[in-house]
């Protein structure tokens, strides 16, 4: 059995993951003092931290890039309003974007601190940890 802030926290994986989805599905499940905090990696190297309006572009600039994407959630902790996820994210890049050629297979295993407060996710707190990438076009 599920607790309601878990369901929520897999259905925003299950938005996210899916390209066919949209931002009408994805914003219902993120509060409107969003704050998402991605740790330095691979692709961000300087890391961000992003709004609402921000990660709903970042939702929007990946459908754009990929071709296709999934995420395998793994683990889920709960305690009270926070999430502790164990994932791993597998996205194929759809289109030729800088050093990135498409189709180019990218793989990040991730652990992720959530909170959901309300049935919205407020928090979002990243460790993106990519598997080598390349060769990449020069």
């Amino acid at each position: 059995m599920t607790s309601g802030v878990e369901d929520v926290v897999r259905r925003y994986f299950e938005v996210v993951a899916d390209l066919g989805s949209t931002e009408d599905e994805l914003r219902p499940l993120l509060a409107e003092g969003l704050r998402v905090t991605e740790h330095p990696n691979a692709i961000t190297p300087q890391g961000a931290v992003r709004d609402l309006d921000e990660t709903v572009a970042g939702f929007r600039a990946g459908k754009a890039l990929l071709s296709e994407q999934a995420f395998e959630v793994e683990e889920i902790f709960t305690a009270g309003d926070r999430v502790a996820v164990k994932a791993t994210w597998r996205g194929t890049v759809g289109v030729d974007a800088g050093p990135f050629p498409a189709g180019l297979e990218l793989v990040a295993h991730v652990a992720a601190l959530l909170t959901v407060r309300g049935g919205v996710i407020c928090e979002h707190e990243t460790f993106d940890c990519y598997e080598p990438i390349g060769p990449l076009v020069e």
